[in-house]
Parts: structure tokens; sequence; C-alpha cells
């Protein structure tokens, strides 16, 4: 019967224990996430998470309760330095388990753990637009067709009053005038012209 065992001693005894829960501990501190056995995350996850709300005060006897706990000086200022301000706000729960299968060797179960505020999959912000109904978007949707019926009225009006004002021209006019453009913009050639027409007319 499983009466009053609390503890999961992995098959090994206390010092090992001890000794392998604060090395993973840094492990984890340090990189934010490791592979291991389901039974040790479940494990490491009731040693570490109370040093993680420790770490929350930073305190000289705080910094030595989980110095006693870690043996590592370079994992306790990780701690005190990167994790606590990133997990102030959270009550509990700096850690997450992930089951990942059983291993091919000895078939055991498998698992991820990691913590909760440096994943990046999971903690991506959501864009802070506020979310619209239906009817609102259809209104912003009818908004620039609206506008752009009403620019194509004001053109066509414009359209409409030049041509009422320009008289209709007949088709000697309409030549005369873009013999004129021609002559204003190449001078040289319609002189050019002329001459060869005047030999061409005196050799006739």
């Amino acid at each position: 019967m499983k009466h009053g065992k609390k503890v999961n001693h992995l098959g090994r005894k206390t010092a090992h224990r001890k000794s392998m829960l604060a090395n993973m501990a840094s492990s984890l501190i340090e990189h934010k996430l490791i592979n291991t056995t389901l039974a040790k995350a479940k494990a490491l996850r009731q040693f570490v998470e109370p040093l993680i709300t420790k770490s929350k005060v930073d305190s000289t006897q705080n910094r030595r309760l989980v110095f006693s706990a870690l043996r590592n000086k370079y994992a306790v200022a990780t701690l005190f330095r990167d994790v606590a301000p990133k997990v102030g706000d959270r009550p509990g729960g700096y850690t997450r388990v992930i089951k990942m299968g059983n291993r091919l060797g000895d078939n055991a179960a498998m698992a991820l753990i990691e913590l909760v505020d440096f994943n990046e999959v999971y903690n991506i912000k959501k864009s802070e637009a506020k979310k619209t109904t239906r009817r609102s978007r259809s209104r912003k949707k009818n908004i620039p067709a609206e506008t752009a019926v009403s620019e194509t009225d004001n053109l066509s009006d414009a359209s409409e009053l030049v041509d009422d004002n320009i008289a209709p021209m007949t088709l000697d006019e309409e030549t005369e005038k873009v013999t004129q453009e021609a002559v204003e913009q190449n001078p040289k050639e319609t002189k050019d012209d002329q001459a060869t027409e005047s030999e061409n007319k005196e050799d006739a």
C-alpha cells in the first residue's frame, strides 16, 4: 500500500537523489527546458518550484537557502537575475511537464519539463486590435466603395462641364491645329520638308 509515501525515491538513496535533482534544477534554470523521464520530471517540479518562489524576494537569506539546494552559484545568479523578474507576477505553476512517449530501450515514459514563461510558442503576444463584429467590418468595407463612387461621380461631372464649355471642332480645324502643334514642336523638320517640296515642284 502507498500510504504516506509522498516522496518518490527514484530508486536512489537520499544523497544521490538530492544531488541528481540539484543538477537537473541547475540545468533547467540554465537551459529553460530539459528532457528526462516522467517520474524525474514530476520530482523535479516539486523540487524547483519552491526555489523559484524564494527567488522572487532577492535577499541574502533567500540566496543562501537556494544555494544550499542547488549547490551551484551560477545557477543561483541566473535564477535571481533572469528567471525571477519574468515569473514575478505568476502565483505558482512555473514549470510545465509534457509527455513525450516511451523510450525505445527500456520503454520508460519520457517527458519534457520547461519554464512556462520562457516558452516562445505558447507565449506569443496576441495583437492588441479589438475584436469587431460583422456589422462594423461590413461598414469598413463599404466606406472605401462609397468614397470611390463619389470620386467617380465628381470626375464624370467635371468631364461633363468641360465638354459643355468646349464647342465641337470641324475636321479642317482639327488638322490645322495638329499641324501647328507639330511646327511648334519641330520647326527645323517642317522647314526642311517645305524646302524639299519646293525643289520637287521646280524639277517637275
